[in-house]
């Protein structure tokens, strides 16, 4: 059935957009912070981004859900097609079968983005605290994983190489998939053709510079949570997009943030919880 629904989050205020100049600072290359649609003088593609060692150093803390205190933390390597990518796997320690399993997928390599992004790991822990196994990887030439960027090509392997893992530690759960700006890009085109992949979350859709035309043959349940201001996906753009796409979609408008929903992931948090609860977990009672 057809469905799409829009609702807005907070008020005036918040963090404006960086300007070009401050994306490419080195402040904001550790956060991911890129035009995707800069065109850099130098050659790029052997760039390798080192992850930081420990989530806590690109993220923020007091804000979102909590985290549940007794998930088991697996830090390893899994075998991708271009080598080995780097990977943590939550996995909640009730020993019963969980409704869902996830992998959520960062941002531009090339800009900084790693698994250890304060989106992706707010999205990771939201997820966790919903008791779903929630598997994060570095695509290739990110961080400690093997290999080169390769502008979102073999990076759609890779997310392939990361539900087959998730598939094979959980047998018969049904996945879901979420991505950030890049990751949105590359892990949305995977999660829409995947037979395991039942739902769908996309952050910050890069809409500016980057086709999303594929979402228009993809029926399957899709949340989409977006920063009013975002400097990479127009707002309007979004809005146009999101009633043309089939299946049930829901639209979660952050009001007065940025690409990274500065000072606001809480709220990020609470889109993420509000459309597990209502349209997710409902469906499975």
């Amino acid at each position: 059935m057809y469905g799409t629904s829009a609702f807005h989050c907070g008020g005036p205020g918040g963090t404006s957009s960086a300007s070009f100049a401050n994306a490419i600072s080195s402040h904001n290359i550790a956060n991911g912070k890129h035009p995707l649609n800069f065109k850099p003088t130098h050659d790029l593609s052997a760039w390798r981004i080192r992850s930081l060692p420990l989530d806590a150093l690109n993220c923020e803390f007091g804000l979102g859900a909590p985290m549940t205190t007794t998930h088991d933390s697996r830090s390893f390597f899994l075998e991708g097609p271009a080598g080995r990518l780097e990977a943590i796997l939550w996995t909640p320690s009730s020993p019963a079968r969980p409704p869902l399993s996830a992998v959520v997928c960062h941002p531009h390599p090339l800009f900084g983005g790693t698994m250890h992004n304060k989106v992706v790991y707010q999205t990771a822990k939201s997820l966790d605290a919903s008791g779903i196994p929630v598997l994060r990887f570095n695509f290739r030439g990110a961080g400690l994983s093997a290999g080169v960027h390769d502008r979102g090509r073999g990076e759609k392997h890779d997310v392939h190489a990361a539900l087959d893992f998730l598939a094979g530690e959980f047998s018969g759960v049904p996945m879901l998939l979420a991505g950030f700006s890049f990751g949105a890009w590359v892990g949305l085109r995977v999660g829409c053709e995947h037979s395991r992949v039942s739902h769908l979350i996309g952050l910050g859709l890069p809409v500016n510079s980057t086709d999303f035309s594929f979402l228009r043959q993809c029926n399957k349940p899709k949340l989409f949570v977006h920063g009013s201001n975002d400097e990479h996906g127009a707002i309007a753009k979004v809005k146009a997009l999101i009633p043309t796409l089939p299946g049930e979609n829901q639209l979660v408008v952050v009001e007065g943030v940025d690409h990274f929903f500065a000072g606001k992931l809480h709220e990020l948090n609470g889109a993420i919880t509000k459309w597990l609860t209502a349209s997710v977990f409902r469906l499975r009672h």
